[in-house]
């Protein structure tokens, strides 16, 4: 008879496990210990708060217990994405190890170096680090790499979908195979966790490039317990007046700058605050600076009701401590508490049960409001509860089609859909990614002191994840990286690769451990606190106010030289600018709109007026004639629906303008300016009859490629490669025009 789960895991690991008086494991530990326990790479993907964590550590911790190794080194090295996730997860292991007797460490920039230099002496147990701490480690103690993780024996790669297709993913899995070399080890165990994951096999992939078949899937089955959702809609006349908050007294001299009405509309106002109030919530408002200003118009309404603040903003910007009090509050505390959140609540941080997940709009993912979802209904007793506020402008008949459509609900609803189809997003497929390859370079050179251009190639691309690169693009990557403008490397008489004078100054930085591209930003300070950062790219002046972690201040000062905007409380202020918030549609999601406009369903979440305004898109869609053409004259412009996702979308406008038209993406459609239906239909038969698109001509319409930390050292063929492979879907160019031709 086969011994159960529980019985397989060593007698530490089952003591803690009765201290902690579980009745039994979760589906996904009771498929995964076995798992683990015999070794090989393996996937964990389970909703949110199914016990993933443990379904990794409870039998990493019995091979751990149950080895004889006695040498030096870390034996699990578990990676996340945040420093946040790395605190929350050391606190939740701590008496896990404790009772096996195991060491813990915690390793990031807000971690002393003390703590580093002991973990370093004597390196052993558990360490928990993000990439660029770990990138950091290989370039400044190269040499010490062999005896740091010679004995390592599992990876755990935390949040894994946060990292598939992207520069950190590329980097991390390179950061990994470095390590393998160094170690003298052809493959060390990879674990990867993650509660959202729609296509399995491409994250087996992902977590261990060219073999994902080798990878063993485990899938728990933990449904919850239910799920409440509901739509709700408003509709703004886009002729109304501004909305102010609710009236402060003033302070002398100064009058509230007014809000847009489409900033929070009244009618918004006051269901949030009326629904959220009085408990624990999560509020995902969107960009940054929408963060900012529903937490000054909720906190604001909690003062005109003579009522302590319940609301409070979480966003990157926002200074550690001040995050970290909305988190603490929310675990710890039992007061009401929202978070007015960006995406930086939406991954593993432990919050503690909340009683609704709301959000402003759709967002951009399935796989996001998936993972927002699971922060609810965690209680044995409680269902998820989701909720969608989308805000649709009033529109008639002889509105712009577009407005007609209220797209943004009908996404909402495309989402909702697809959720409860159990469907999410794909990982993305890893592209060249040529600026993080050049980050890689400079790194290895760092950590070696110097590597022959082939050994580089062999272990990075060869081996490693860049091998989409061939090796005559990574030689025309190392000439671009030596070139006297760039002067990144150079190569010694030997034939080694070193860096190069600007190389060198790159790598002096703090910031060169990251593969992403940093803002200059200010510290935002009210006397000796910090609260914050400020990008560059906004300026602002002294005496000008601003709405910044959920409050109004005025600025006193901006020193350019320290980068330090210094501020003092006030009644008046406008939100911060923030740039970058944003991100692709999948076509899936699209075409599902698409069903959504030209069906007659009903759906039982929406309210009343989210009914109505679909109605009304659905009406719409029909007088448009959109549900048998996707062309339409919108007065002297031309408008295209070729219900495709955001790459998709992109590309076609790509090769419209290659052909001399003019236009631009508009939503979930192309705008084509001052043209014909028939002219346009002609350019799309000319697109649907060339089954073999030129790429190159394409990427040289795009505006503004340069998107990557070092995607300005590339020379224009090299970008236009990365463009075509990342950012374009030239393939499916004829297939898109033919169908729009057809409908």
């Amino acid at each position: 008879m086969l011994a159960s789960a529980f019985e397989r895991l060593a007698l530490p690991v089952r003591r803690w496990i009765w201290q902690q008086k579980w009745a039994s494991l979760r589906d996904v530990q009771e498929k995964a210990i076995p798992i683990v326990l015999d070794g090989g790479d393996v996937v964990i993907s389970a909703r949110t708060a199914a016990g993933k964590t443990e379904a990794a550590f409870l039998p990493l911790l019995s091979r751990l217990v149950e080895s004889e190794q006695t040498a030096d080194g870390f034996a699990v090295l578990y990676v996340s994405p945040l420093k946040a996730l790395i605190n929350d997860q050391h606190r939740r292991l701590e008496s896990l190890c404790e009772a096996c007797d195991v060491l813990l460490h915690k390793w990031h920039g807000d971690v002393n170096e003390s703590a580093k230099a002991r973990a370093r002496r004597r390196p052993s147990g558990i360490v928990l680090i993000t990439p660029e701490s770990l990138e950091a480690l290989l370039v400044r103690r190269g040499g010490e790499v062999p005896r740091l993780f010679g004995r390592l024996d599992t990876v755990v790669i935390d949040e894994l979908h946060a990292f598939i297709g992207t520069e950190r993913g590329m980097q991390l899995q390179s950061l990994l195979t470095r390590i393998e070399a160094a170690t003298g080890r052809q493959r060390i165990d990879r674990i990867g966790l993650s509660a959202t994951l729609g296509d399995m096999q491409l994250a087996a992939e992902a977590l261990r490039p060219g073999d994902g078949q080798e990878v063993s899937i485990v899938e728990g089955a933990d449904e919850g317990n239910g799920l409440k959702l509901q739509i709700r809609g408003y509709e703004v006349s886009a002729s109304v007046a501004a909305v102010k908050p609710p009236e402060d007294d003033k302070a002398p001299g100064e009058s509230p700058e007014p809000f847009e009405a489409s900033d929070v509309p009244e009618a918004l106002a006051n269901d949030l605050f009326r629904i959220l109030r009085g408990r624990s919530n999560l509020l995902f408002a969107g960009s940054r600076a929408k963060v900012e200003t529903y937490t000054d118009r909720l906190s604001a309404m909690c003062r005109q009701e003579r009522l302590p603040n319940e609301f409070f903003a979480h966003h990157g910007n926002l200074a550690k401590a001040v995050r970290e009090e909305v988190e603490i509050r929310l675990r710890d505390d039992p007061r009401p508490t929202t978070a007015v959140a960006t995406m930086t609540l939406e991954l593993g941080i432990d919050i503690g049960e909340v009683a609704t997940v709301a959000q402003i709009g759709p967002g951009f993912s399935v796989a996001s409001l998936r993972q927002r979802l699971g922060r609810s209904g965690r209680r044995a007793d409680k269902p998820a509860i989701l909720r969608i506020f989308a805000v649709e402008t009033a529109a008639g008949p002889s509105s712009h089609p577009i407005d007609r459509l209220h797209l943004d609900l009908v996404q909402s609803i495309a989402m909702v859909e697809c959720l409860r189809e159990n469907w999410c997003e794909p990982p993305t497929v890893a592209g060249l990614h040529l600026s993080t390859l050049i980050h890689q370079i400079l790194a290895l050179i760092l950590q070696t002191g110097g590597v022959r251009p082939l050994v580089a190639w062999e272990l990075l691309c060869n081996r490693g994840p860049f091998r989409s690169v061939e090796k005559m693009v990574f030689v025309d990557l190392l000439r671009c990286m030596a070139s006297p403008a760039n002067q990144l490397v150079e190569q010694s008489p030997q034939g080694m690769l070193m860096l190069g004078a600007k190389g060198e100054k790159i790598a002096e930085s703090y910031e060169f451990y990251a593969v992403f591209m940093s803002e200059v930003e200010y510290r935002i300070v009210d006397e000796t606190r910090t609260l914050g950062t400020y990008p560059i790219a906004a300026p602002v002046a002294p005496n000008e106010t601003l709405i910044f972690a959920g409050r109004r201040w005025r600025i006193v000062s901006v020193d350019d030289e320290a980068r330090v905007i210094t501020v003092q409380p006030t009644r008046a202020g406008k939100p911060p600018y923030f740039a970058g918030d944003g991100g692709d549609i999948h076509d899936h999601i699209v075409a599902k709109m698409r069903e959504v406009l030209a069906g007659d369903e009903g759906y039982f979440y929406l309210d009343e007026t989210a009914a109505q305004l679909l109605a009304a898109a659905r009406g719409a869609f029909r007088d448009l004639g959109l549900h048998e053409r996707s062309l339409l004259p919108s007065g002297d412009n031309v408008l295209i629906f070729p219900w495709v996702g955001t790459k998709q979308l992109k590309t076609l406008l790509l090769a419209l303008l290659a052909r001399k038209m003019k236009g631009s993406a508009a939503w979930h459609a192309i705008e084509i300016l001052e043209a014909s239906a028939d002219s346009v239909l002609r350019k799309l038969e000319d697109i649907a009859a060339n089954e073999d698109p030129d790429a190159m001509r394409l990427a040289d319409h795009l505006a503004m490629p340069q998107l990557a930390k070092f995607d300005h050292v590339l020379s224009s063929e090299l970008m236009n490669l990365v463009t075509i492979r990342e950012r374009l879907d030239v393939p499916v160019l004829p297939s898109i025009a033919a169908k729009v031709l057809i409908s």
